[in-house]
């Protein structure tokens, strides 16, 4: 039999390298996000033992959100310079500490010592900067909306979060259910560690840190896909993270339906990021950033008038889910487009803070503005406030932002 010539065994090597990684990478991006959302996703259950007000609720849902985001220009520096492999293994066993701390202020119904636990519980969130260099290292440039699109539907681990947390809290209990991630978080943690690879034509940017973010602030492109996925990415965060809350203070869902629902759409953002990215892909990512911002703004108006509990409003979120999810994914094309050689980590890094700062805003200016003596209508400064944003992001995109293939990567 003829032997396979070895350019192509190492080719075809080289693809199951591919998969693999990428799945190593939005297997450890899961279970980032579930132990990220941990707070979030018991915030009835803190509103209850703490007896919280609805601001105070969202500041404690944000904490995470706030440290993950600015964490995650630091880290996707260290991705640049010391490798993926290393900084998963790293971000997920420093996130054992920091949700066993949850569990330990929660079983003292101490709010700040939660609060304080939930700043730590950012480093979590930050795994996301290391994914977006690690994955599109991998790949060709023409396929890298493939790849950020897949390792971004780890953020199906909100979903998770949404779905078990309230249900293990009420099958094993408050502490035990922290050290079920906590053991999650380990065992993904030792099988980055022994799994995973760098891409073989990775090579580390050791290059100073200041001058890193300096050259990559220079860059046009970095600050309009910040502004973009800001709004597309943070309204994904604010909702996932807000919308239990949001659910018992409008519809008064119980905290598992309340869990169930956000779930619900969690995973519809999931199954609709991948899509983003291979349509931006074939079409460009303009046209796909497009229909999300349009998308958003029209759906966010309809969910400002509070249409009834599931057969209007299911529909409603779950298209409000997948119009941020497409867009999301479209964005980070872009950014796996644009990113000069060696510069991606810090590029992906700067953007994905912005999108989880994005994301910290919004439930705290939902906590401020709920009007709880209204009968309809309780959250409209806030969601107003969404479908305004949502607009100006449409039309700067329309204006301001080209398709990468007509763009240079200076964005001078």
């Amino acid at each position: 039999m003829p032997q396979t010539r070895p350019e192509v065994r190492t080719a075809q090597l080289h693809v199951k390298g591919r998969a693999l990684n990428l799945a190593l990478a939005t297997a450890a991006s899961v279970v980032g996000f579930w132990a990220w959302n941990a707070v979030a996703t018991l915030s009835t259950h803190y509103a209850r033992t703490l007896d919280l007000s609805a601001g105070s609720m969202g500041i404690l849902v944000a904490m995470p959100i706030f440290v993950g985001s600015l964490g995650r220009i630091v880290v996707g520096i260290l991705t640049d310079r010391y490798g993926g492999r290393a900084l998963f293994t790293f971000v997920l066993a420093a996130t054992i500490a920091p949700i066993l701390l949850v569990a330990w202020g929660g079983a003292l119904d101490s709010y700040v010592f939660v609060l304080v636990a939930g700043f730590l519980l950012g480093v979590a969130g930050t795994v996301f900067a290391v994914g977006i260099p690690f994955v599109s290292a991998w790949y060709p440039p023409d396929r890298r909306g493939f790849a950020t699109g897949v390792f971004g539907a780890g953020m199906g681990g909100t979903a998770l979060a949404a779905f078990l947390n309230p249900r293990l809290v009420a099958w094993l209990g408050y502490v035990p259910t922290h050290l079920v991630i906590a053991c999650f978080l380990a065992a993904t943690a030792v099988l980055v560690w022994f799994f995973m690879r760098d891409a073989p034509g990775w090579e580390p940017n050791t290059a100073a840190v200041v001058p890193k973010l300096l050259d990559a602030a220079r860059l046009a492109v970095t600050w309009k896909l910040c502004f973009l996925y800001a709004v597309l990415f943070g309204g994904f965060v604010s909702f996932a993270t807000y919308l239990p809350t949001y659910l018992r203070d409008v519809y008064a869902f119980s905290p598992t339906d309340a869990g169930a629902r956000t779930a619900g759409f969690a995973l519809a953002a999931v199954a609709a990021r991948p899509v983003g990215g291979v349509l931006a892909d074939r079409i460009g990512a303009k046209p796909v950033v497009l229909a999300a911002t349009a998308g958003v703004a029209v759906l966010g108006w309809l969910v400002a008038l509070q249409p009834v509990a599931d057969v209007q409003a299911g529909p409603v979120f779950l298209a409000m889910a997948a119009a941020l999810g497409l867009g999301a994914g479209g964005v980070f094309a872009w950014v796996g487009a644009l990113s000069p050689e060696g510069k991606m980590g810090t590029i992906s890094g700067i953007v994905s803070a912005a999108g989880g700062l994005g994301g910290y805003f919004p439930p705290l200016v939902m906590g401020w503005t709920y009007n709880p003596g209204a009968t309809h209508y309780k959250y409209a400064i806030g969601l107003s406030l969404l479908v305004a944003t949502a607009v100006v992001a449409l039309v700067f995109t329309a204006v301001f932002v080209k398709n990468p293939a007509r763009q240079d990567a200076s964005g001078a």
